[in-house]
């Protein structure tokens, strides 16, 4: 903070204060310099905090700027404009051309599919006879 000035400097700046205001009013002198330190200090802080704020929205202007450009200029977009205009073109050559496709009934499942990981297959087997048991004779 004191890089300018030494210990030897301040304490002479001190006693001539001291001389010149006289002790009775250094307490107030210091009070009001203090004020003014602390006035300056905000001027500079703000006045830092507006050039930074002007410096973040030029360059947020510039990426804004930038992003325009490339969404003006993307190859892919005119490739994809491209692509579905010649993808209407065929589709109404195809509706002119070809008479309407009637739907087909769905396929009946193959019977050697076999069932995914936690179902069950269902057959329609008959059960197994059932083992009755043998009557004991006394």
């Amino acid at each position: 903070m004191f890089d300018f000035f030494s210990w030897q400097h301040l304490s002479i700046m001190l006693v001539v204060a001291l001389v010149v205001v006289g002790p009775k009013d250094l307490p107030r002198l210091m009070n009001m310099a203090g004020k003014w330190a602390g006035k300056a200090r905000a001027m500079a802080s703000e006045f830092r905090r507006s050039f930074d704020e002007m410096a973040r929205e030029s360059e947020l202007a510039e990426l804004r700027k930038e992003i325009e450009d490339l969404k003006k200029n993307n190859p892919v977009n005119d490739l994809a404009n491209s692509m579905a205009s010649v993808e209407s073109e065929v589709n109404s050559s195809m509706q002119a051309v070809a008479p309407p496709v009637e739907a087909e009934p769905a396929a009946a499942p193959a019977d050697n599919v076999e069932p995914r990981s936690g179902e069950l297959s269902v057959t329609e087997t008959a059960p197994p006879p059932r083992n009755t048991p043998i009557a004991e004779t006394p």
